[in-house]
């Protein structure tokens, strides 16, 4: 099994599928062990040789940061960082997510600026290579202390409190060191901090999103070629001389992407067609790819970002200095998690203009895409559906990061609220996925209304495929089976 060595190479969304596709273990490199060793060493040497206050390490934290801790209450400190700051509530975040939180966190601990002991992070190493994974909560956090409450939870079981998930059961830490003989840890000054100080539960939220963005962007493109010719759509909208004259990146890729599929196509050639198609048809290039642009950008600020120290303060051995600043404030991810929203809500709302018009009884389709209309409703109410919740993201893009509220007694007086654009963010990009699922089960219904001419190769063995799991609608049934199969055919 291969294994991917923390601190070798710079993390990207690509290298992460690929760890997860993988199943891969992690392990910190030798330079990653030697950063830490060195920077938590040099944290010793300078406590026991000064009295004064620094900030997190000898003092209480946020607006309780000149209350000076003395020097035999520091590892207590640190421990009840962690219990008074797991606060969180609501739901459960998703294992997944909570397991690219473990990687982050580790990833950000391996620079050596974070004073963290080497032991620490081996347990966190632990914890991802065994599948043991801390029960986190979606609500608690202001994204600008860093992921305070949920970073707290991901750490507590360092410390022996709180419960995890192991083997798909959720039990005690306490319960968990006894099955496998493990002793929970003494944190050391400034250990707790470091942990909880951070933007990896906005991170892991990001990176996912952004994973699952890439497979619904490609299915966009897809889908949408589908619908293209279902609905006895013109090729003209697709060609690249309209594109070279407006040369977005995104438009370019998308306008291929919808050429390649409708080639060898019966429909795509037939005479006779409409003078102009409806926009959610001829923009296809522009608005899915003006969304592909969106998503290249997002994705750069969160390769920056995870491959970045975000706790507080940041120790530089090198330079004989502890410098109290602000990299735990996740500004820059919640304007790109709010970005995002508006990226992917747009493939949505376009999909389900695309379903109403193939349900619509024009260009030669029977009314609901079924026969015998009126005795069966067919496919109307796939597309009330589709509409509320594309309604329901318009709702969602309401940006979280323009607001804030003042915490810590106004030490913390602007916040990001990165985590509410996180959360968010995540129901936006299911409810995608859902939109998407509907249209797919719209389009190749009515490419089946076509017969017996064909489509491309390339949508034939897709409709083959799809067709094992969603058969053609002869008269009404239950269609709420049919979306989920269609979701699950889009997700895997």
């Amino acid at each position: 099994m291969t294994v991917y060595n923390v601190g070798v190479n710079r993390l990207t969304i690509a290298a992460i599928q690929e760890i997860i596709h993988s199943s891969q273990k992690i392990a910190l490199s030798a330079v990653a062990e030697e950063k830490i060793i060195k920077c938590r060493a040099y944290l010793d040497d300078k406590m026991s040789r000064t009295e004064e206050p620094i900030y997190g390490i000898n003092t209480g934290f946020g607006y309780l940061q000149n209350v000076k801790v003395e020097a035999d209450k520091l590892t207590q400190l640190q421990h009840n960082l962690l219990l008074s700051h797991a606060c969180g509530t609501g739901n459960e975040v998703p294992k997944p997510i909570v397991k690219l939180m473990l990687l982050l966190k580790i990833q950000s601990l391996s620079y050596g600026h974070s004073a963290i002991a080497l032991t620490t992070v081996r347990r966190l190493i632990d914890f991802y290579n065994h599948d043991i994974l801390p029960v986190v909560y979606t609500q608690g956090s202001l994204g600008a202390s860093g992921d305070l409450a949920p970073l707290a939870h991901l750490a507590l079981p360092l410390i022996g409190e709180g419960d995890v998930w192991y083997k798909d059961k959720q039990i005690s830490t306490a319960k968990l060191y006894e099955q496998l003989g493990w002793q929970s840890l003494t944190l050391q000054s400034k250990e707790g901090l470091a942990l909880i100080n951070g933007t990896q539960f906005m991170s892991a939220y990001g990176v996912h999103c952004l994973l699952k963005a890439q497979n619904l962007l490609a299915w966009a493109d897809a889908i949408a070629s589908t619908a293209i010719d279902a609905f006895d759509c013109r090729i003209d909208p697709f060609l690249n001389l309209s594109h070279i004259i407006r040369p977005h990146k995104g438009q370019l890729q998308t306008a291929e992407n919808i050429k390649s599929w409708l080639e060898g196509s019966e429909l795509i050639v037939q005479k006779g067609k409409q003078t102009q198609d409806p926009y959610s048809f001829r923009c296809v290039p522009q608005v899915h790819g003006a969304s592909k642009d969106s998503v290249t950008y997002i994705q750069s600020v969160f390769e920056t970002e995870i491959n970045s120290v975000t706790d507080n303060p940041n120790v530089f051995p090198d330079e004989d200095l502890i410098i109290s600043a602000g990299n735990f404030h996740g500004q820059p991810l919640a304007l790109t998690l709010d970005f995002m929203c508006l990226a992917l809500a747009e493939i949505g709302s376009i999909s389900e203009r695309r379903t109403f018009q193939l349900i619509s009884g024009t260009r030669g389709l029977p009314p609901f895409l079924v026969k015998n209309a009126g005795l069966n409703s067919g496919l109307m109410i796939t597309q009330y559906t589709a509409a509320s919740i594309a309604s329901e993201n318009k709702q969602l893009c309401t940006p979280a990061s323009v607001d804030s509220i003042v915490s810590s007694n106004g030490q913390e007086d602007h916040v990001s609220m990165g985590a509410n654009a996180a959360t968010k963010c995540l129901r936006v990009v299911e409810n995608v996925e859902r939109i998407l699922a509907i249209e797919l089960i719209t389009a190749t219904q009515a490419l089946e209304l076509r017969r017996p001419l064909k489509s491309s190769p390339k949508i034939e063995k897709l409709m083959q495929d799809f067709r094992v799991v969603v058969g053609f609608n002869d008269a009404d049934r239950l269609l709420a089976t049919d979306i989920k199969a269609a979701l699950q055919f889009i997700q895997n």
